[in-house]
C-alpha cells in the first residue's frame, strides 16, 4: 500500500562552484522555488556536508539523492537507482560525493535508521572544475531531473502544490514589455490611491 504521509528525504548534493557537480543542488533550488511540500517531506541542500547530514536521516522512510554522477556514459546520461542496487552503484559509479553518501548511508543503517526505501538520480558530468555554471549539456538534464523527482513522489502519492509565480508566466505585465508605462509606475498606483 502506498502512504503519502510517509516522513521522506529529497537530498542535493553537491558543490555549486565546481560546474557540474552543483547539479543536484540545482534541482534541490528549482524545486524550493516552485513547490510546496507536505510537512512529512524535507528537501535539503546538502551540498558537500557528509556526515554532517546523519541527522536529517532520523526517522526518514524514503530517501530520493540528486547528485551528479560517473555513469560510463556521455556527459548528461541520466540514471535511476534504487533500493540494493544502489550499494551496487557505489562499487562500480564514481560520484565526488560517493564515499561521503555511502558512509552516510552505512552510518545510518548502523544507528537503526536507514530509509526503507532509497533512489539516486544521477547526470552524468562534462566537467568538474571550478565555476559557478554548470555546462549546457547538464543544464538540459536539470529539468528531468526535476521531473524525476516529481515521478518518484507521485509513485508514493504525493502531488505538490505549484507556488504562484512573482510575475505572470508571459514574464513583465504587457504594458511595461511595450515601454508604455513603468513598473514602479504601475506599483505607486496600486499603492497610492489616485488624488481627486
Amino acid at each position: 500500500m502506498v502512504s503519502a504521509s510517509l516522513p521522506t528525504l529529497i537530498l542535493g548534493i553537491g558543490n555549486l562552484i565546481m560546474t557540474d557537480d552543483g547539479a543536484g543542488v540545482r534541482v534541490i533550488q528549482l524545486l524550493q522555488e516552485r513547490y510546496r511540500f507536505p510537512e512529512n517531506i524535507d528537501i535539503i541542500d546538502g551540498g558537500t556536508l557528509g556526515l554532517d547530514l546523519l541527522p536529517y536521516l532520523d526517522g526518514i522512510q524514503r530517501l530520493i539523492v540528486v547528485d551528479a554522477m560517473e555513469t560510463g556514459g556521455p556527459p548528461g546520461t541520466l540514471v535511476r537507482i534504487a533500493g540494493e542496487e544502489i550499494k551496487v552503484a557505489f562499487r562500480t559509479m564514481l560520484s565526488p560525493h560517493q564515499v561521503g553518501l555511502r558512509d552516510l548511508l552505512l552510518v545510518a543503517g548502523l544507528q537503526g535508521f536507514a530509509p526503507e526505501e532509497m533512489i539516486l538520480l544521477g547526470v552524468q558530468p562534462e566537467e568538474i572544475g571550478m565555476g559557478s555554471e554548470l555546462t549546457a549539456v547538464v543544464t538540459a538534464q536539470v529539468e528531468k531531473l526535476v521531473s524525476g523527482v516529481l515521478r518518484e513522489l507521485a509513485a508514493w502519492g504525493v502531488t505538490l502544490e505549484e507556488k504562484a509565480p512573482l510575475l505572470p508566466r508571459g514574464g513583465f505585465p504587457p504594458m511595461a514589455r511595450q515601454g508604455r508605462i513603468s513598473l514602479a509606475q504601475q506599483l505607486h498606483d496600486s499603492l497610492v490611491p489616485p488624488q481627486r
